[in-house]
Formats: structure tokens, C-alpha cells, sequence
């Protein structure tokens, strides 16, 4: 086993960087092996895997990734823009696609772009690949809907929510069957209509829960209220939710997310409409803390893990492949019912 004692380096009585000689002498095993275990090959047996780690550790060893550029002709870096990184949906893609990277050996450089525009993500995709990435992921991709961008060829792309029109692989919740299943269950409950707050109207993920919203109605032969705009924060959907508990035929609304319902069922509690037995409230993602809400929340789940392994497998396929995935790979939503949806009042 891997220990101080042993350390060769340390032996030396030389102060240099160790090598993968001095971890394959310390692990007692050969410099292939190690060699395997620094690129993530699957050939290694696991308790051998972790003598090698266990080496690298005590010897303070790092691999050299210009060097193993060279030869593998890749970074093992992947790139990340994001949009938004303080909305819950973002985070928890981001810390999915970390997790899913980290897995499969790749670190993550994240580039979060504070402004909306073609100049600001073509300006985020060069310095991405001037740091010598092997691939990147665009999360919550408003602007891909227009079309005239266009990346920059030669580095395999993901994208997560967006490019409605389909010149990149997208990976993505099914937005439309989690709206669906929202407004279809208080249909089913008995209720005449849905009102909904919908989040931004340039975020792609809220355009389509909204556009299904519409569509469900229309299929029920439901009258369509008004729509109304949030911002994803609970604020917004206080907001919102004041103006909702002033219509007297209010039974039932649709909230794009778990924030702006904390909002709306505030805000109908401060104008004595209890939730449920006044109106019903449906959420869409389903927060850690959804579940204490008071009541808790009913909600859309979304498969975030899922989603981040379906990036990184695809991103990895076209590195390894030089080739694209299919254009589009949907994870489907379930929706998770509690206490704050029910029957209307007669």
C-alpha cells in the first residue's frame, strides 16, 4: 500500500515533480498500469485502480495533460456556458452534467454569460476553445432559437434546452408532456379551467410548457385564461398570484415552476384563498423543498441526473466518434402528486 514511508520522491531527498515512474515504484506496480488508470481506462482492476490513486496522492503526482494531449488529442476538458446560473433548473443541470464529466473523466470550465446576446456566446465559445476544451454544452439556449447564429465549427456541441431549430443536438426534459400532465390532472379533478403564470418568454422551456398549457385547453374544449409572466423567482409569482386571487372563477392554476407557485399560494393565503379548497396550485420541477410547502406542493419532476448523463454520453460519442448524436433526446418527466391539489368546491 501507497505510504509516506515509501515514497520515493521523498527518499530522494529531491525536491521535483513526481512522475509516473515514481507512482508505478510507490503503487509496485507498472508505468502501463498507471498510464491506464491516468486516462480513465476501463482495463484496470479497482483495488489495483486504487493503489495507483492512492500513489498519485501521497506523491502529489499530476498527469501531465499537455503531454497526454498530444498523444490522445484530447483535453479531457469540457466547457460549459450557462445563462443563468442563480435559476434552481440551472444549477441542478449544471451539478448533474459536473457529476456525469467527472465520472466518465473529464473536468468542467464553466463560462457563465451574464448577456443574451450572439456577440456575448460567440464571445464565450473562443475563449472556451482557446483554453483547449474537447467539447462544450450551451444550458438554456434562448438565443440558438434565432437564425442567425451560428457556432463555430470544429468542437462537438450540446445543447440543453433550445435550437428550436435543430442544427445541434439538443438534450432536454420533455417540457410539453410535463405541462400536459399538470394541467391534465386538474382537468381531471373536476376543474372548468387552468390559469397559468408562465415563466420568461425567452427561455425555450418556458415557451413550450406555456404553448402546452394553450394546447391542452383548446383539446378539452377548456376556456383559456389569460396567461400571466413571471420571472421564475417566488417574488414574481406573488405578484401575479395578488392579481389571480382578485378572479372570482379562479379554481386552478398552473405554475411554470416551484418558486413562482411558493408565490402565487402566499399570496392567495394573504387574500383568504386556501390551497386547496379555494384553488388548486401545480408546480414544475420539483424542488428539494417542495415537499414543505405549506400544504406540499404538487408538482412536475424533472429527471435532472438524467439529463446530465444524456449530455455528457452524447458530447462523448461525437469527441470519440467525430460524428453527431441524433438531434434531439427527450427524459421524461412524472408528475409527483401532494396536498396542494384537489376536488373544486361545488
Amino acid at each position: 500500500m501507497a505510504t509516506e514511508e515509501t515514497n520515493p520522491v521523498a527518499k530522494s531527498g529531491r525536491k521535483r515533480a513526481a512522475t509516473r515512474a515514481d507512482v508505478a515504484a510507490l503503487a509496485g506496480v507498472s508505468a502501463q498500469t498507471v498510464s491506464r488508470v491516468v486516462n480513465n481506462r476501463t482495463n484496470v482492476d479497482p483495488n489495483t485502480r486504487a493503489e495507483v490513486l492512492a500513489a498519485m496522492s501521497v506523491l502529489g503526482y499530476r498527469p501531465n495533460t499537455a503531454a497526454r494531449a498530444l498523444v490522445t488529442g484530447q483535453f479531457r476538458m469540457i466547457g460549459v456556458i450557462s445563462f443563468d446560473l442563480s435559476a434552481y433548473g440551472n444549477a441542478r443541470t449544471l451539478e448533474s452534467i459536473s457529476t456525469a464529466a467527472r465520472r466518465a473523466g473529464y473536468s468542467i470550465n464553466l463560462m457563465g454569460v451574464e448577456a443574451s446576446t450572439e456577440k456575448a456566446v460567440q464571445e464565450a465559445f473562443h475563449e472556451l476553445t482557446v483554453q483547449a476544451v474537447d467539447g462544450i454544452v450551451v444550458v438554456q439556449a434562448q438565443l440558438l432559437d434565432t437564425p442567425t447564429l451560428r457556432l463555430p465549427y470544429g468542437v462537438p456541441v450540446v445543447i440543453i434546452a433550445g435550437d428550436e431549430h435543430q442544427r445541434y443536438p439538443v438534450v432536454d426534459t420533455n417540457q410539453a408532456e410535463g405541462a400536459r400532465l399538470a394541467v391534465a390532472h386538474l382537468l381531471d379533478l373536476g376543474h372548468r379551467t387552468v390559469w397559468h403564470v408562465a415563466g420568461p418568454q425567452d427561455s425555450p422551456s418556458a415557451r413550450q410548457r406555456a404553448e402546452t398549457w394553450h394546447a391542452t385547453l383548446k383539446a378539452a374544449g377548456a376556456p383559456v385564461p389569460p396567461v400571466s409572466y413571471g420571472d421564475w423567482t417566488a417574488a414574481s409569482g406573488y405578484q401575479v398570484g395578488l392579481r389571480l386571487a382578485d378572479e372570482a372563477e379562479l379554481t386552478a392554476v398552473f405554475a411554470a415552476n416551484d418558486q413562482m407557485a411558493l408565490g402565487v399560494i402566499r399570496a392567495l393565503h394573504e387574500r383568504g384563498r386556501q390551497v386547496p379548497h379555494d384553488v388548486s396550485v401545480v408546480g414544475f420541477d420539483d424542488i428539494p423543498d417542495s415537499d414543505s410547502f405549506l400544504p406540499p406542493l404538487t408538482t412536475v419532476h424533472q429527471e435532472f441526473e438524467q439529463v446530465g448523463q444524456e449530455c455528457i454520453a452524447s458530447l462523448l460519442h461525437q469527441i470519440n466518434h467525430d460524428q453527431q448524436t441524433p438531434p434531439r433526446a427527450e427524459v421524461q418527466p412524472r408528475l409527483v402528486v401532494r396536498d396542494s391539489t384537489a376536488t373544486p368546491r361545488a
